[in-house]
């Protein structure tokens, strides 16, 4: 698997990655989707989150990647006060985070190869500085002979998985995957459980939501559960 050196590295004094005190969520014209929520996530510690359909797991995830702000309760990302940070300061918390959507959010205008190198673009990363990570990862994804492909031309399993390798290519701080293996096949699953437990070997939190609880159980990782909003085994 393809290693980049961390952009920013938690401090020493830092051993929380996330933290939700209290957190709700709801919309104005209906009820809380999100209902006192207490969440610690240690930096370099490794979760599920399961629950059934309609429970919240995409609405958490959305308050965390900071897509959604809380209604109640305050969160706090690499140990600063994230909830209620101006708009400016948004880009700076996402730079640290890899995230990893249902819709998978690829841009049908770049090739597979470009589409994960957007995040090393970014950064201000050189082609030349990347490109040999890139087609790494692509090859550990079962891409590498598609890397000169545009999305449209993949199948669903194809897409998830270059989203997949988009989200990790820079070795976030932290991942934030929304069913991350859904559209692949066992096998291929299991790959990726395995990229995303290399991950955090070297270091990164990694947050999966997802309904496989198999696939939770067989990671060894702490398991967290969603239902009717409110969350069980919180304190990670």
């Amino acid at each position: 698997m393809p290693v980049q050196p961390r952009r920013a590295a938690l401090t020493d004094s830092a051993t929380e990655t996330v933290r939700l005190s209290g957190v709700g969520f709801g919309y104005a014209d209906g009820p809380g989707v999100l209902r006192d929520i207490n969440l610690i996530l240690a930096a370099g510690s490794f979760h599920f989150l399961t629950g059934p359909s309609g429970a919240g797991k995409s609405t958490l995830l959305k308050v965390l990647t900071l897509a959604e702000r809380p209604t109640a309760g305050r969160l706090t990302l690499f140990g600063e006060d994230a909830g209620e940070a101006p708009r400016s300061a948004l880009p700076r918390f996402r730079s640290r985070m890899g995230v990893v959507f249902q819709d998978f959010r690829l841009l049908d205008h770049l090739s597979a190869f470009d589409n994960v190198a957007l995040p090393l673009r970014l950064a201000g990363a050189k082609r030349d500085s990347y490109a040999d990570n890139v087609v790494e990862m692509l090859d550990w994804v079962g891409l590498g002979e598609r890397m000169d492909d545009r999305p449209p031309t993949l199948s669903g399993g194809e897409k998830q998985r270059l989203a997949i390798a988009r989200a990790v290519v820079n070795r976030p701080d932290l991942i934030l995957a929304d069913e991350p293996t859904g559209s692949v096949d066992a096998a291929m699953g299991e790959r990726l459980l395995k990229l995303f437990q290399s991950l955090n070997r070297l270091g990164t939190t990694v947050l999966i939501a997802s309904h496989d609880e198999t696939l939770a159980a067989a990671s060894g990782a702490s398991v967290l559960r969603l239902e009717g909003g409110r969350l069980s085994g919180g304190a990670a």
